[in-house]
C-alpha cells in the first residue's frame, strides 16, 4: 500500500482525481450517489488552505454563488469524514473545525487554552511513533491527529497587538 501521507499542497491538482474516485467509491458502498452538490462541496474544500468551519465554507460557497444548503454541507462533511477524507479537528468546544487530510502530510496542532491561538506544526517523530506503535499491535497506519493543549507564552489583546507575558518568578 502506497505512503500517500508525504504529499503535500502542491500535489493537490493531482490528487484531485484520487479523493473523488475515493468519495465515489465510498458513496457507492453506501448506496448513495456523487450529486453535483457533493461535488461541489468536495472541490470548496480542496481548495482551502487550513482548517475550516462548517459556517465558513457555506458562506464561501453562497458567495461564489453556489445553491447549496446548510443540511446538504453538513451531511456531505459526515461522509467526508467516514470517508476518511477529512477529518474533524476540534480546537475549542464552541465549534468543530475540520481539515483534507486525504493525501497530506500529517499536520499536528498547538491551541492556546487562553487565546484559542492556533498552530501548526510537524514532527517525522510523531509520525515514526504512530509507525511504531501500528507495527506492534499489527495494524497499518493511515494518518493521526495530535493536538497539544497549552498556555502560550505570547498573550493576545483585545486589539489584535502582542505583548510578552510577564515571569511567573
Amino acid at each position: 500500500m502506497a505512503n500517500t501521507q508525504e504529499s503535500t499542497r502542491q500535489d493537490l491538482p493531482q490528487l484531485m482525481a484520487p479523493i473523488c474516485s475515493v468519495f465515489r467509491r465510498y458513496l457507492k458502498s453506501k448506496g448513495l450517489k456523487y450529486t453535483p452538490e457533493r461535488a461541489q462541496i468536495l472541490d470548496a474544500i480542496i481548495d482551502r488552505d487550513n482548517v475550516f468551519e462548517v459556517e465558513e465554507l457555506l458562506l464561501d460557497m453562497r458567495g461564489s454563488n453556489h445553491r447549496v444548503s446548510k443540511a446538504t454541507i453538513y451531511r456531505t462533511i459526515s461522509l467526508l469524514v467516514e470517508a476518511g477524507i477529512i477529518t474533524q479537528a476540534l480546537f475549542d468546544s464552541k465549534q468543530a473545525h475540520y481539515r483534507l487530510i486525504y493525501g497530506l502530510e500529517p499536520r499536528d496542532h498547538m491551541v492556546c487554552m487562553r487565546t484559542g491561538r492556533l498552530v501548526e506544526f510537524s514532527n517525522k517523530e510523531i509520525t515514526k511513533l504512530r509507525d511504531k506503535i501500528c507495527r506492534e499491535l499489527g495494524w497499518e497506519p493511515t494518518g493521526h491527529r495530535f493536538q497539544i493543549y497549552a498556555l502560550s507564552p505570547v498573550e493576545e489583546h483585545e486589539d489584535g497587538e502582542e505583548t510578552s507575558e510577564p515571569d511567573a518568578s
